[in-house]
């Protein structure tokens, strides 16, 4: 069997290509996207993102590092996870947040 390489189908419209390309464009520098660091940052998102890490963290541990175990075993780790990834979360969307408004206030 030889298959065809490219597009094999007919050509798109004027205006299926005009959809694709406002789509894409949309993240570009024209887009209606908010910056991330236009915010300063909070203690909610920074736990908010620390629980997300303490839950993959536990998946981990149950499925890699306990098989044998029980899963209770890996409960511990989540308060751990959360005090410490919240302050390093935190402070690092801080510093982050600094250096953009630096950068908007030097252009």
């Amino acid at each position: 069997m030889i298959e065809a390489r490219g597009r094999t189908g007919r050509k798109p419209s004027a205006s299926e290509k005009g959809s694709t390309s406002s789509r894409s464009g949309a993240r570009g520098s024209g887009g209606s996207r908010k910056n991330r660091y236009d915010s300063p940052p909070t203690w909610r998102g920074s736990l908010i993102r620390a629980a997300v890490a303490a839950v993959v963290v536990y998946a981990v541990s149950a499925l890699l590092v306990n098989k044998g175990k029980s899963p209770v075993t890996s409960l511990v780790l989540i308060p751990i996870v959360l005090a410490l990834y919240m302050p390093i979360i935190f402070y690092t969307d801080l510093f982050m947040y600094r250096r953009a408004q630096k950068r908007k206030t030097a252009r």
